[in-house]
């Protein structure tokens, strides 16, 4: 099976290692000559340019929509009739039609498949992938797909997967933020967040958040979940952005996304540290 890989950072890196090991031939590009010696390294075959990862399924991986636009100038002419196009960015739901509509132009079915698990679910081929596009062309990927996604959820039409991504990442920047508010109050009233976690863990105040995020990478002072504060916050001010197309008042969840923005913790940094620094009452 050959599938092209684009995007070849923290999550492209850990889906193309995931798909070798799974014994696929995978073509790799990225502009960054670190991270294609990293791709080599992991046995993926590197391309001289975008045009070089054309297979019936290329997967992108990338950090804006204007980074998904210059790929697919380069990418469409190349690609055979009736490939598939596996978008794992986090976008803008309106791009995303928008470039479901330039490859069917190229007779190249478009999916917008945006994920969920990090690059330790990649990895290990157990993400969520919440797909929007015609059906018909997931049934074609899904081989390929099911290599490193665990879970593949068919949304909707073009654009579906990305509003579900925004939907979902807003709801954890949202439990973050309240989590490490609502430990600091026990903390100051004396019973430490090691203390209160198995409590809430085991009653209905958990979530991911206090499931996950807290034990293995906040309280362990850990750091290392391959998501960085600055995309996070760029994937709530899309969710925002939404919220004013469509005409939704989200109160409660835009005074948690201040929160992310009035943090002086670093675009560059783990987005575990600002629930951390809540916690800790900055």
């Amino acid at each position: 099976m050959r599938i092209g890989v684009v995007g070849l950072g923290q999550m492209g890196l850990a889906m193309a290692g995931r798909l070798v090991d799974q014994g696929a031939e995978v073509l790799g590009f990225d502009l960054d000559a670190g991270r294609r010696a990293a791709a080599q390294a992991r046995g993926v075959t590197l391309a001289e340019a975008v045009e070089g990862t054309a297979a019936p399924v290329v997967l992108l991986s990338l950090p804006q929509d204007r980074a998904v636009e210059s790929v697919l100038l380069g990418l469409l002419p190349a690609l055979p009739k009736g490939a598939v196009i596996a978008d794992t960015s986090t976008l803008d739901p309106q791009a995303a039609r928008r470039f479901a509509g330039a490859a069917a132009d190229w007779g190249v079915d478009y999916l917008d498949a945006p994920v969920s698990g990090g690059p330790a679910g990649a990895a290990a081929g157990t993400l969520a992938m919440m797909l929007g596009g015609e059906a018909a062309a997931i049934e074609r990927a899904r081989p390929a797909l099911a290599l490193v996604a665990a879970k593949l959820v068919h949304v909707g039409a073009a654009g579906a997967g990305q509003v579900a991504k925004l939907v979902n990442n807003l709801m954890v920047a949202t439990h973050l933020a309240v989590a490490g508010e609502a430990l600091r109050l026990g903390a100051l009233a004396g019973v430490a967040p090691e203390a209160l976690l198995p409590v809430v863990n085991a009653a209905s105040g958990r979530s991911a958040a206090t499931e996950v995020n807290f034990p293995r990478w906040i309280l362990s002072g850990g750091f290392d979940s391959g998501f960085s504060a600055g995309l996070m916050r760029k994937d709530v001010r899309l969710a925002q952005a939404l919220a004013v197309d469509v005409g939704a008042q989200l109160p409660l969840c835009e005074a948690a996304v201040a929160r992310w923005e009035a943090s002086a913790v670093d675009d560059a940094a783990d987005f575990n540290h600002v629930p951390a620094a809540i916690l800790g009452g900055s």
